[in-house]
């Protein structure tokens, strides 16, 4: 009824937001840079990479990478879900 009164609380903030350092234009370089280098070096060592028994471990390797970083999207084991009977 009357605005004046109206009281929004998402709409305060507090300080700037920070966006973390992935989403800043050093961590996108940093990132970017990396790949580069990465794909660099697969090219100049590409005869020692596919001639050798490595590139048979390499899904394996892969599978274990990704499930050690991709649990801190999730909260990792023991989580809240699936919890035994707690609310």
């Amino acid at each position: 009824m009357n605005d004046m009164n109206t009281h929004d609380e998402h709409a305060e903030t507090v300080g700037p937001v920070s966006t973390g350092f992935w989403k800043s234009r050093a961590g996108i370089s940093l990132v970017v840079a990396l790949a580069v280098g990465g794909l660099m070096l697969g090219y100049e060592h590409r005869v020692h990479i596919l001639g050798s028994d490595w590139l048979l471990w390499l899904p394996l390797l892969l599978c274990v990478g990704m499930h050690f970083f991709m649990h801190g999207g999730h909260g990792g084991h023991g989580g809240k879900h699936g919890g035994g009977g707690q609310t």
